[in-house]
């Protein structure tokens, strides 16, 4: 326990992980300029909401400032006081503006669910933005790969068939494997216990996607059952 404590403190202060933020602290970290933070609060320190046209030195963090402050504006963003929560306009103007963490962490998974910044997102969230549209995209593919093959083996004779190329064993070993993947990190969490979707259970995620996908190829109860469970034995196999 006391490993696994001190690991996430040195990953918390690799990548400057607080409770809350400034704006601008918020966008070095995002725009991944933690290493000059301290020349870059000392130029801003005297603007009242820097602009982009102010931090022309560094263009990718003018822009998520004001990526920020819309945010903030238009009410998307929470944000406060000294890490306090509070709804008033009059703060974005007050050098004691800031943002929680669980804030940030949340507006940028809507707005900007590509991005996944070190200090928000741990190394799984990075290298896996889970979502049903992933898994359904690898589902239609593998049955699109499958179609033609069945067509051709109920018009075209015996021989003929035998000639013709199919979906390799490596190919659909390797698209099982990411579903099986995908399937684990959806229903699974965090290092640090946070839960990576709203999915607790394999049911859940089968009902969802008939849900929303009814009617499409593969999408039964029946097969999303079948190729799961096969996904997660070739998952398995290769562990």
């Amino acid at each position: 326990m006391q490993s696994t404590e001190r690991l996430m403190n040195q990953y918390h202060q690799l990548n400057g992980t607080k409770v809350y933020y400034s704006p601008m602290e918020a966008a070095i970290r995002w725009s991944n300029l933690l290493e000059q933070q301290s020349s870059i609060l000392t130029l801003t320190a005297p603007m009242s909401g820097p602009t982009a046209d102010a931090l022309a030195h560094w263009p990718l963090l003018g822009l998520n400032i004001e990526r920020l402050y819309d945010a903030m504006c238009h009410r998307e963003l929470p944000y406060g006081k000294e890490g306090v929560t509070q709804d008033d306009p009059a703060l974005l103007n007050s050098p004691q503006l800031t943002i929680r963490h669980v804030d940030l962490k949340r507006w940028m998974t809507t707005a900007y669910p590509n991005q996944k910044p070190a200090f928000l997102f741990d190394e799984l969230e990075q290298l896996m933005a889970i979502d049903l549209g992933t898994i359904q995209a690898l589902l239609l593919q593998i049955q699109s790969l499958k179609a033609p093959l069945t067509v051709q083996s109920e018009t075209l004779p015996i021989k003929a068939c035998a000639s013709k190329p199919n979906l390799s064993s490596r190919a659909e070993t390797t698209y099982l494997n990411i579903i099986g993947a995908l399937l684990t990190l959806l229903l699974g969490q965090s290092p640090s216990g946070v839960r990576y979707s709203a999915f607790n259970t394999l049911e859940s995620v089968i009902s969802a996607l008939i849900a929303h996908h009814n009617g499409r190829p593969g999408i039964t109860e029946r097969t999303l059952w079948a190729k799961f469970a096969e996904a997660k034995r070739h998952l398995c196999a290769q562990s």
